[in-house]
């Protein structure tokens, strides 16, 4: 026997030169960083500044505990909540090194077979491989014949067929090539046969190990969290902008009062305690301006939203990815499983006669007969009396369009001979009631020249003319251009020439639900590309049968082709690609980065260690329910049935979250604006406190909450499937948007100055010492106004009550904020300056209250 392997001292001096075979480690994100991580959101960061200045004059003694208690807790539960709520185990890299550290291998040491762990394998070391282990390093074979499983590397479940090769190139003279006959790489599964392989790449070297590495990049910003900042930098600079101006006016206001400069600057105590009343007064405006309730609505209405998905199969790890896939312009899929079953089927039974047969039932007898022997005597499968264990795709094909039918006669097998790679074709040698023949199965290239005879639908042998074979020769090219793996099956009769029996078509066929989920997903403004390892022309075929291929410019790549490219010749092919074929892992990782430079948000499918790079690469990664832990953790959503339908759904879900929380920040930036406008104008009327700062806390945090269930509630429209994607950089305020907020806000502004200016309106309400009822009056008109203004932004154009009836909420919370109101009159006493109005003010206040719908539906006319 040839000797293979290292001494243990050229083991270590392999080690000390390439290092181990074991996969450097990534940093896991903590709960603490996490919640750090939360701190810096651009809206949260403008409260902590509010928070701040509100401590200190707390501190001082000019500042109210009741408004810095409530910046806080509105901070503290809207980071707390997103960061529960986000918080995952990003260790998809830890999964693999716990799962990598508990493998063994054997390998040649000392002349002698020696069982080490993965992580000790070194550059030089022969390793003995056999059917169920995994390929512990990139290396070459030496020795044997292997099938191996290289799924986890490239999405396919065909299996390869390793072997050594008499010229062997240095393996840092060619590329990368999962089909390269001598090749062997890490993470592959042996199914059958035995070797030994020369470990050539070890540790982070190895394929896997870069794949691996990938993981550790950084991710980067969501579509909406682009969007909340720069709403973010808009609302600071009008809130700081805003409060300067209401702290100078203020101050020229006191200096009118006092009769000029030199009398108020006689008086520095109170201009001292006016700066300071002028600066709380800009804090307030600040805090109003800000929509603090934002962070904890978008994580309300995504928690709500997992729900819901989680019914149609769609897990969401990640909250930002569901928006985000709202967004998607651009989403790479992988074939098996995704778009296709992900199993090899029987789908055509031809026989030589040109008869075709998509069932056993339909079969006649004799073929039914020798096809119960073929699958249970001629294949590699252990075979028991009422299941079958085992066997390739192939056979585990032919054996479910078999199903529960079993031979009418008992034959036993006297010999077998396996499938392999020089022959391409197994062979069993069967016994039946005396007499014996051999059956055979294999590549009809192979078999249809050696046969002389074929069966008839009688049964009987007929001569396999020229016609014959050209005729179904021309059949079997229609089914090869469909992306049919093609198997003949024959017998041979003692003695005589070999007669053919059929010929089967098996493929991996396409999921009928996923035909009309990829037309969606188009409709829907969101391009596809198919990325698989199949040859061009099987990929193609696929293709064609999803809806993928529908103009002459639809464009086909092979990843050697797609290599040769520079990338500014991707970027510029990109919008025609729809097709990746033989496509290898940095493929995908090449096609996401360029895609995002182009500043699309991009979207990736994946189920293998091969995908997990690309997967968190992406803007939003679907990992495949069926996948590897890895690609699991990789992702920010995964797709627990497999099904390209549950994509569309997933974006579905998406644009109804982005529609939920563009209707909140309208509805609360109009509360927002109309609060400030009010208090901004309050101080230049003569008008003490319109709102209390206990009363603004009740409308920007608890009103908020409830608003944010009420939007979040909202059912998922198929209309928001026919809208075309956002833009990555497009302002989340759209002029639409700021049209709404403007008119909505600036009238409810003027109702509050006609509140506390007309006498005419302060005479509707009870007379009081302080006025106690019309103040009452206008804060229950503020909120009432708001919930109106609730049905007119949930609306979007359409009539009020659009949706309501079904799954909607909206009506249901809306109500419980107005129950809450109302009560609030009878026991909100001195902390929120409200008493119990009578029913001819309650009157008044939904007069006011309505008129907010008239100037919408005015507003809409004009437009």
């Amino acid at each position: 026997m040839k000797k293979y392997g290292l001494t243990t001292a050229e083991a270590e001096a392999s080690r000390a030169k390439h290092g181990s075979n074991a996969l450097s480690g990534a940093k896991k994100i903590t709960f603490t960083e996490k919640l750090w991580d939360n701190f810096q959101d651009p809206i949260i960061r403008i409260l902590l500044v509010a928070l701040l200045v509100n401590v200190v004059f707390v501190y001082t003694g000019h500042g109210d505990w009741v408004e810095t208690a409530g910046i806080f807790v509105a901070i503290m539960l809207a980071t707390l909540v997103a960061t529960w709520s986000e918080y995952s185990n990003e260790n998809a890299f830890q999964k693999l090194q716990e799962e990598a550290s508990r493998i063994y291998c054997r390998v040649w040491r000392d002349g002698e077979p020696v069982e080490l762990p993965i992580d000790e394998i070194v550059v030089g070391d022969a390793v003995i491989l056999a059917a169920g282990d995994k390929v512990p390093a990139d290396g070459i074979m030496l020795e044997g014949s292997l099938a191996v499983d290289q799924a986890v590397l490239n999405g396919e479940s065909e299996e390869a067929e390793k072997a050594p090769a008499e010229n062997t190139t240095p393996w840092d003279a060619m590329p990368i090539d999962l089909l390269a006959k001598n090749r062997l790489y890490r993470g592959s599964v042996v199914t059958s046969g035995q070797g030994i392989m020369e470990a050539v790449k070890i540790g982070d070297a190895s394929m896997y190990g870069q794949l691996t590495q990938e993981l550790k990049t950084e991710e980067r910003d969501s579509p909406l969290k682009l969007k909340l900042k720069h709403l973010a930098q808009q609302i600071s600079k009008l809130g700081y902008a805003g409060s300067a101006l209401i702290i100078l006016g203020t101050m020229l206001h006191k200096l009118h009062l006092a009769g000029g400069f030199t009398n108020y600057v006689a008086q520095p105590a109170t201009v001292v305690s006016d700066l300071l009343q002028a600066i709380i007064l800009g804090i307030i405006i600040i805090v109003m301006a800000v929509p603090e309730g934002l962070p904890l609505m978008i994580a309300i209405v995504s928690s709500l939203n997992m729900r819901k998905m989680l019914k149609d199969n769609v897990l969401v790890r990640k909250l930002v990815g569901i928006e985000t896939a709202g967004s998607l312009n651009l989403l790479f899929t992988d074939k098996t499983g995704t778009i296709t079953k992900g199993k090899l089927e029987l789908v055509n039974y031809l026989t030589a006669d040109g008869r075709e047969y998509s069932s056993v039932a339909e079969l006649p007898a004799l073929q039914k007969e020798l096809l119960c022997q073929q699958v249970l005597l001629n294949t590699s499968a252990t075979v028991t009396a009422d299941r079958i264990v085992g066997g390739n795709m192939t056979e585990t094909a032919l054996s479910n369009f078999l199903g529960a039918v079993r031979p009418e006669s008992v034959t036993e097998r006297i010999a077998f001979i396996p499938f392999n790679s020089t022959a391409k074709y197994s062979e069993a040698v069967v016994r039946n009631q005396g007499a014996e023949y051999a059956l055979l199965k294999g590549a009809p290239e192979k078999l249809l020249l050696q046969a002389s005879f074929y069966l008839t639908a009688t049964g009987m042998r007929e001569k396999f003319t020229e016609a014959r074979r050209e005729a179904l020769e021309r059949k079997m090219d229609a089914l090869a251009s469909k992306a049919m793996r093609l198997l003949a099956l024959c017998v041979r009769y003692k003695d005589e020439p070999l007669t053919l029996m059929a010929v089967v078509a098996i493929r991996d066929e396409v999921r009928p639900e996923a035909v009309a989920a990829i037309a969606g997903v188009q409709g829907a403004g969101v391009q596809v590309v198919m990325i698989t390892g199949d040859r061009k022309e099987t990929a193609t075929a696929i293709a064609q049968d999803a809806g993928l291929l529908q103009k002459d410019t639809d464009l086909v790549l092979a990843s050697t082709e797609l290599a040769a490219l520079s990338d500014a010749q991707v970027k510029e092919l990109l919008p025609k690609l729809r097709v990746v074929a033989r496509a290898l892992p940095t493929d995908k990782s090449r096609l996401v980065r360029l895609a995002q430079e182009l500043d699309l948000v991009v979207g990736m499918t994946g189920d293998g260690v091969n995908d997990a790079p690309a997967l968190k690469k992406a803007d939003v990664g679907f990992a495949m329910g069926s996948g590897t832990e890895v690609a699991k953790e990789a992702g920010d959503i995964v797709i627990l049935d497999d099904n390209f339908l549950s994509i569309q759904k997933a974006i579905l879900y998406g644009r109804t979250i982005y529609h939920s929380i563009c209707k909140f920040i309208v509805f609360q930036l109009t509360i927002n604006f109309a609060a400030v406008g009010i208090s901004f104008i309050a101080p230049f009327l003569g008008i003490d406190k319109p709102l209390t700062i206990t009363q603004i806390l009740w409308i920007n945090l608890v009103m908020d909450t409830l608003a944010a269930m009420a939007f979040g509630g909202e059912p998922a429209l198929q209309a928001y499937l026919e809208e075309c994607p956002r833009q990555r950089t497009a302002p989340l305020v759209s002029r639409k948007m700021l049209g709404q907020i403007v008119t909505a806000g600036a009238y409810m502004t003027i109702v509050g100055i006609v509140f506390f200016q007309s006498s005419w309106v302060d005479h509707l309400f009870r007379d009081a010492a302080d006025h106690i009822y019309t103040y009452t009056g206008f804060f229950c008109t503020f909120i009432f106004m708001a919930i109106a203004n609730g049905f007119n932004v949930r609306a979007d154009g359409k009539g009020l009550t659009n949706n309501l009836a079904g799954k909607s909420s909206f009506v249901e919370v809306m109500t419980l904020v107005a129950a809450i109101q109302i009560a609030l009159t009878f026991f909100g006493g001195k902390i929120l300056r409200t008493a119990p109005l009578l029913w001819q003010e309650w009157l008044v206040v939904a007069g006011f209250a309505a008129s907010v719908i008239i100037v919408e539906k005015i507003r809409k006319i004009i437009q």
